[in-house]
């Protein structure tokens, strides 16, 4: 089924009825859906689609001739166009009197194939194309190719593109929308887990529970979500090896650079480029305090199935090879749900913020905020701040994922680590919290706004 994604569609509909050459960059992580949206915008428009494949130049000028000969009315002579310039000069010839999408997936892997393709597309966009009604779709899912080679100043093709899309995963209410009858709180649990993304999205089946779901396709061997990390990292990386001992690290809790390096045996300089490309992938992520990152940053596991695997597979290993998971499940796994989902929860706060409250300020920056407390001497640290625009003015927000309701304590301490960050702004109080608020909160005088689940997706 198709969920979302209705302004990426507006926007390639409206470029569509436009009736002149366009062309538009899609790109994203692996399973976040970019074909799935690139083929319900071509349902019933004529189009030819070319899947490149990891293999050499030979073969994929094969199959983009097939492509072109399956739409085309012409007939043609060869089995397969002779060079990519006489293919694409058949694509233009197509589009000349009506409207044609061509749509080039995993783009990266044609030019692997075929080192000189972008100079070529730039040189028929600009003497052929441009005079046509065609609509080039350039697709791909390596990132860093993607903005370099492509998107970069430094590409062929730069500046030949009339639209970029990111396509990022679905967040926590797009992923809500999946799973209709769960309920709010099972619903932010998938979240968590899958991290909104709708290849394993696909997976979760709505006529059973979260618990069930889980057991069938995250602790099971034979699942396909079971093998996905492993499979992403061989698949997208020459040293699985090595980013796998990364990622256990940021697991087990270290998360400075000093801490990972010295925890795998290689030196900060590497380290930290392994770590790049794990944060391009959309697997880690780096943070800082919001108002003061010096020296600070921390590295954690961004994608949801990620950090539910290296937090529960291994240390599970042995009862899923044996099949006795379902057994353990409620010892092993139940218990620490609720706090596997701080990170994902803090996340899903910052969203609501970001896209779906109605705010006090103007919107600026957002992240977390740690450092020491001068009145205690102790660490203290804030799960969400946002900056006003010009920085005078600062939601500061705490994030409860327990099953025990906040108390008024709790923004007593939001109070105090807010004096303790310093930079004398106009402060609004948030708590978010999934079991709810006592009444010494509810009642409070003190200006708070409270955040219970159901109030997310209002």
């Amino acid at each position: 089924m198709f969920i979302a994604r209705e302004n990426e569609l507006a926007k390639l509909n409206d470029m569509y009825d436009s009736d002149r050459f366009e062309c538009a960059v899609v790109y994203g992580r692996r399973r976040v859906g970019k074909t799935t949206l690139i083929s319900e915008f071509c349902k019933d428009k004529k189009t030819i689609f070319f899947a490149s494949m990891e293999t050499e130049a030979k073969q994929n000028l094969e199959a983009f001739s097939g492509a072109i000969f399956g739409v085309g009315d012409k007939p043609y002579g060869e089995a397969s166009f002779l060079s990519f310039q006489s293919a694409l000069d058949a694509v233009g010839e197509l589009a000349a009197a009506e409207r044609l999408i061509l749509v080039i997936d995993e783009y990266p892997y044609l030019a692997k194939s075929y080192k000189s393709i972008s100079s070529i597309l730039q040189n028929t966009i600009d003497h052929k194309f441009k005079k046509t009604k065609l609509f080039l779709i350039l697709c791909g899912s390596s990132m860093s190719f993607m903005e370099k080679q492509v998107l970069g100043y430094k590409s062929p093709l730069y500046g030949r593109r009339t639209a970029q899309f990111k396509i990022l995963p679905f967040d926590y209410k797009e992923t809500a929308r999946w799973f209709p009858d769960f309920s709010t709180e099972d619903k932010l649990l998938v979240y968590g887990i899958t991290g909104g993304i709708p290849l394993y999205l696909e997976e979760i089946r709505q006529n059973k529970t979260v618990d069930e779901n889980i057991l069938d396709n995250m602790l099971n061997r034979n699942a396909m979500l079971f093998e996905e990390p492993s499979n992403l990292l061989k698949q997208e990386l020459r040293e699985p090896q090595t980013y796998n001992a990364i990622i256990t690290a940021i697991a087990d809790g270290k998360t400075k650079l000093s801490e990972i390096s010295g925890t795998i045996g290689l030196d900060s300089g590497n380290c930290v480029k392994y770590i790049n490309n794990l944060i391009t992938l959309g697997i880690l992520k780096k943070e800082a305090p919001l108002t003061d990152g010096k020296n600070k940053s921390v590295y954690l596991i961004a994608d949801g199935l990620f950090r539910f695997w290296y937090r529960f597979v291994p240390k599970n290993m042995s009862s899923i090879m044996s099949g006795k998971m379902k057994e353990n499940y409620k010892h092993s796994v139940k218990p620490f749900l609720a706090d596997f989902m701080g990170l994902a929860f803090e996340e899903i706060c910052k969203q609501y913020l970001e896209k779906y409250a109605p705010l006090p300020l103007s919107q600026g920056t957002i992240g977390q905020w740690w450092g020491a407390n001068p009145k205690t001497k102790k660490q203290a640290q804030i799960d969400i701040v946002m900056l006003s625009s010009d920085g005078k003015e600062a939601i500061v927000g705490s994030c409860k994922y327990r099953n025990d309701p906040t108390g008024l304590d709790e923004l007593e301490l939001l109070k105090e680590y807010a004096e303790a960050m310093g930079g004398n702004r106009k402060n609004y109080y948030y708590i978010f919290s999934k079991a709810g608020f006592k009444k010494g909160l509810l009642n409070s005088a003190e200006p708070v706004e409270l955040i219970a689940l159901e109030k997310l997706f209002e």
